[in-house]
C-alpha cells in the first residue's frame, strides 16, 4: 500500500489518477475527501494478511495542501484534520476488521510545531506524532514530510506504546520495522524499527530492468543541453545575500510577469551549477518543485512586513561580530532552525536587513531598484511561485497579516506551466549564460555579515 502526499497532488489530477489507475495496490488518503459527497477520494484503509494475522493500514496526507498548491490542482477536494480522521476511523477498522496489528503511513511529518503551529493546532501539517499519542489503537506509524530522520517511542492515551519511524527525505535512509507476532493471538507483538541508509544497497536487476524504458526516456530528456554557462555558481551563497541563482530566478519571474517586484527562495544550496554545457537536469538542482508562476498585489507595507517574517526564520539576532549570521537550531550544530526554502529575498527593490536589530525591525526599503518611491499603502504587483501565493511557510499571512481566504483575490495572473519549465525556455534563448548578481539588498551592519557568513559557510558544508 502507499499514501498520497502533497507532491502526488502537485502534479495535478490528471498525473495522480492516472497512478491511482495503474497501481496494483491502493494509494490511501482517508482525510482526502470529495466535497461533493464527503466520502474519501482516495482508499482510506487497506488490511494485510500474514498467515491467519489481519493488519489494517490506515493512510493520512498532510491537511496542508490548501496552503501550498493552486485550487485546480485539488479541485473538488477537502483536506481534513490528521486526528480527527483518525478518531473517526480507527474504531470503524476495528469493528469491521478485528486487526491483530494497526499500522499508521502518513504522509505527514513529526515536527508539529513547524511554521509556528502548535500541538492543538487545527489541521496540523505534521500531525504523527498528535496521532500516535490522542487515538489509541495503532501499532506502528510511518511517518515522512518534514525531511526529519526519526525513530521514537510515544505512549499513547490509552498508556499503550507506539513505534513512530521516519526515514528522513531523498530517499537516503529506508524506515524498517520487525515485528514477531505472538504464536497467541491477544498477546501484543514485540516491534523493532531501524534506520537503514541506502547507499549500502544497490538495485537489483530485475528492477533495473522492469524500469529500463522509463529510465532511458528520463535520461534523454535531462541530458539534453540548454546553453553554456560561463562560470560556475554556487547554491549556498544564496543564504548570505544577494546571489546569481536567485538573482537568475528573480530575473525570469520578473520578465515573463512584469511584476514590478520579485519574491524567491533558494530551493536547494547544496549543489552548484557548474561552467560547461548547462543541462535539463541541472534545472532540477535549481528548481525543484513544479510550482506555477504567480502575480500578486500587494500593498506596501505587506512588502515590508513579507520580508521582515522572511529574516525572522533566516537571521540570527546578531549583538556583536562573534555571533552566527545565520539562525541555527539550538541542539544540533550546523542545522538550521528553519527551512531553507521560507529565505525569501526581493528584487525590483532597494533594502537592508540589520541583523543587530530586533525581529520585526530589520527591513528598511528604501526605493525601487530604478529610483521610483516606494510607498507603505501604495499597491504593487508581486511575482513569487504559487507555493507562496497559495500560504506556503506563512509569509503572506502570518507574515503580512493576509487573511488565507483573501489571498485568492490577491492573485491577478497566473501561469500555465511550472516555473521550471519557464526558466529553461528563457535560459534556451541564450547562446551563453553569464552569472549576475542583483545588488538590490545587502545585509548590514557589514561587519556582522562579513564575519558571520565566514563563520558559518564551513558548518553548513560540513
Amino acid at each position: 500500500a502507499v499514501t498520497a502526499g502533497n507532491h502526488d497532488i502537485e502534479a495535478g489530477p490528471e498525473v495522480y489518477n492516472k497512478i491511482r489507475k495503474e497501481l496494483e495496490f491502493p494509494l490511501m488518503a482517508a482525510n482526502a475527501l470529495e466535497k461533493e459527497t464527503g466520502l474519501p477520494y482516495f482508499e482510506p484503509y487497506t488490511v494485510l494478511k500474514a498467515g491467519s494475522y489481519k493488519i489494517a493500514v490506515l493512510g493520512l496526507i498532510t491537511p496542508g495542501i490548501p496552503n501550498w498548491l493552486p485550487e485546480n490542482l485539488w479541485y473538488g477536494l477537502e483536506f481534513n484534520d490528521m486526528a480527527a480522521t483518525a478518531k473517526e476511523w480507527v474504531p470503524v477498522i476495528e469493528k469491521k476488521v478485528r486487526p491483530d496489528l494497526l499500522i499508521g503511513l502518513f504522509h505527514s511529518g513529526v515536527d508539529y510545531t513547524y511554521g509556528g503551529a502548535t500541538y492543538d493546532s487545527e489541521k496540523n501539517e505534521n500531525a504523527s506524532i498528535i496521532v500516535a499519542r490522542e487515538i489509541p489503537g495503532f501499532d506502528v506509524i510511518f511517518a515522512g514530510h518534514d525531511h526529519r530522520i526519526t525513530r521514537q517511542w510515544e505512549c499513547n492515551s490509552a498508556g499503550d506504546s507506539v513505534l513512530i519511524i521516519d526515514p528522513g527525505s531523498h530517499g537516503r535512509f529506508i524506515g524498517e520495522v520487525l515485528i514477531k507476532l505472538p504464536g497467541k493471538k491477544g498477546k501484543p507483538p514485540a516491534i523493532e524499527g531501524r534506520i537503514i541508509p541506502v547507499s549500502k544497497y544497490s538495485p537489483t536487476a530485475e528492477f533495473m530492468e522492469h524500469f529500463e524504458e522509463e529510465l532511458d526516456k528520463v535520461k534523454k530528456y535531462v541530458s539534453q543541453p540548454i546553453t553554456y554557462l560561463s562560470e560556475t555558481i554556487y547554491g549556498v551563497d544564496a543564504l548570505f545575500g544577494p546571489a546569481p541563482i536567485t538573482s537568475l530566478v528573480h530575473r525570469v519571474q520578473m520578465q515573463i510577469s512584469n511584476a514590478e517586484i520579485s519574491f524567491t527562495s533558494p530551493l536547494s544550496y547544496n549543489f552548484n551549477l557548474s561552467e560547461g554545457s548547462l543541462l535539463v537536469s541541472d534545472m532540477y538542482k535549481l528548481y525543484r518543485f513544479e510550482n506555477l508562476l504567480y502575480t500578486m498585489e500587494l500593498t506596501g507595507r505587506e512588502i515590508d512586513r513579507f520580508l521582515e517574517y522572511s529574516a525572522s526564520l533566516w537571521f540570527n539576532s546578531m549583538k556583536d561580530p562573534s555571533d552566527h549570521l545565520l539562525l541555527f537550531d539550538d541542539n544540533s550544530t550546523g542545522r538550521l532552525k528553519n527551512q531553507y526554502y521560507n529565505f525569501s529575498s526581493a528584487a525590483g527593490i532597494e533594502y537592508t536587513v540589520d541583523v543587530s536589530k530586533p525581529v520585526g525591525e530589520r527591513v528598511h526599503i528604501s526605493k525601487f531598484t530604478g529610483g521610483r518611491n516606494f510607498f507603505p499603502d501604495e499597491t504593487y504587483t508581486v511575482a513569487m511561485n504559487s507555493h507562496r501565493g497559495s500560504g506556503g511557510g506563512g509569509h503572506l499571512t502570518t507574515g503580512a497579516g493576509i487573511p488565507k481566504a483573501e489571498l485568492k483575490n490577491r492573485l491577478v495572473w497566473s501561469s500555465e506551466m511550472d516555473l521550471r519549465y519557464l526558466i529553461i525556455r528563457e535560459i534556451m534563448k541564450l547562446d551563453t549564460l553569464h552569472p549576475f548578481t542583483f545588488e538590490n539588498w545587502k545585509i548590514v551592519p557589514e561587519q556582522f555579515h562579513t564575519s558571520g557568513k565566514m563563520r558559518d559557510k564551513p558548518l553548513l558544508l560540513d
